[in-house]
């Protein structure tokens, strides 16, 4: 066991109820993306309390503390604060009490794992060496907190980090940890397409130009691109979510609007398919003679989340002196992250990893009969992780990759490799 996991064990018990109180507080009470102001109250309050130097409002919400205790790497840790727009549906005695909002992703728990991090790392100062950045992220579902507390750093005067590491609660056995050298989360780009035709009566078709019946067109092309522009050994997933065209039966509108997602596990797969979604809309709008070309939007965009294989290999090693035959090796995830932007900026290595938030007992019955994908996941109504063990095993998992760059003898005390 590593010197900073034994120093959780001899603290676990005396942190769980505090925790676990700010966990469900978090819970009942969440805050949409870039408006987290109550959320990053607590964590900042809690962790300057502790000593760190905090510093506030980096990327509109965003906290980060700073911990230097002598000579070594900086390493960045990195939890997320946003809620979803949505309601919940899990029944929980401390269910969201904010309508149409709710912590259906993970991330109150990210938070309570992140300030029992600091905790520990604070109150056992004595086990490890180097500085700590413990990193209070706003708006990772809409793909703006990483990128707004990067442009706030400089400024701020803050040190980049030497290695960036982050995780996520998923569906999995609570009390594993799996990891993946590489691309572990998918990029993602969301687009609106707006087309514009010529309005006219329902009943003279003749004098308009149908945006209903170009974005119709348009939405059956682009599914090709996915099955006759990408090979089969390169997963990717095109799908139009929304398309909103008109306002009666008898009124063709001026114009329609698409918008559609994309993820992809390859930066020249995407790059193509992006160039194809606006050859697709363009000359679909060409072929209805619209009077003039489409206009694109970028909704979001998230970049590959593609781990560093020096910097994975030497998390994975630790984990599996930690946790042995309960850390597996991951497949890629279809999800997107804003995560990886810290370690790209910087051009340092990063990992991200994922801790399981199932009951272990439901989800190797759901193995045994391939329902695993019946189980709520991240962003249904009735996501809802099991506390125990998850939250001990996510301040586990945190505090042993820490420890392979902060604590003597469990690595070589800088990080390795080159941009991930």
């Amino acid at each position: 066991m590593n010197p900073l996991s034994q120093a959780l064990e001899s603290r676990f018990d005396a942190m769980a109820d505090e925790l676990l109180a700010v966990y469900e507080d978090l819970h009942r009470n969440p805050e949409l993306s870039m408006q987290e102001q109550r959320t990053a109250k607590i964590a900042a309050d809690y962790i300057e309390k502790l000593g760190y130097q905090v510093h506030r409002e980096i990327g509109v919400t965003g906290v980060v503390g700073v911990l230097r205790n002598g000579d070594g790497p900086t390493v960045l840790l990195r939890g997320d604060m946003d809620a979803l727009p949505m309601d919940e549906e899990t029944g929980l005695p401390y269910s969201s009490q904010v309508p149409g909002v709710a912590h259906t992703c993970g991330h109150d728990l990210h938070v309570a794992w992140l300030m029992g991090a600091a905790r520990v790392l604070i109150e056992a100062r004595e086990a490890w060496s180097g500085t700590v950045l413990v990193v209070f992220q706003p708006g990772e579902e809409t793909a703006e907190g990483a990128r707004a507390m990067v442009a706030d750093w400089d400024q701020a005067g803050l040190p980049h980090a030497d290695v960036v590491l982050g995780q996520h609660v998923m569906v999995g056995a609570a009390g594993t940890v799996s990891y993946r050298p590489g691309v572990i989360l998918s990029a993602g780009d969301s687009i609106e397409v707006t087309l514009f035709g010529r309005g006219a009566h329902g009943s003279q078709p003749q004098n308009s130009v149908d945006p209903v019946v170009m974005a119709a067109a348009t939405v059956l092309r682009l599914q090709t691109i996915v099955s006759r522009e990408v090979a089969p050994q390169d997963a990717a997933v095109l799908t139009v979510g929304s398309l909103l065209a008109g306002t009666k039966e008898n009124i063709i509108p001026e114009q329609a609007t698409i918008k559609l997602n994309m993820r992809t596990y390859d930066e020249g797969v995407r790059d193509h398919m992006l160039g194809a979604v606006q050859r697709v809309c363009c000359a679909e709008a060409h072929a209805s003679a619209a009077p003039k070309d489409p206009a694109f939007t970028t909704l979001s965009s998230y970049p590959l989340t593609d781990n560093d294989h020096e910097a994975t290999a030497r998390v994975a090693d630790a984990f599996r002196a930690q946790f042995g035959d309960r850390v597996y090796e991951s497949k890629p995830s279809a999800a997107s992250e804003d995560f990886s932007i810290f370690g790209r900026t910087w051009k340092v290595p990063y990992v991200f990893w994922f801790v399981g938030g199932t009951d272990p007992e439901t989800y190797a019955k759901a193995q045994a009969e391939d329902t695993v994908k019946d189980i709520p996941s991240n962003h249904s109504p009735r996501f809802a992780p099991v506390l125990d063990p998850t939250l001990k095993t996510g301040l586990q998992s945190m505090l042993t990759a820490a420890s392979a760059w902060l604590c003597p003898g469990q690595g070589d005390g800088s990080a390795q490799g080159g941009e991930a």
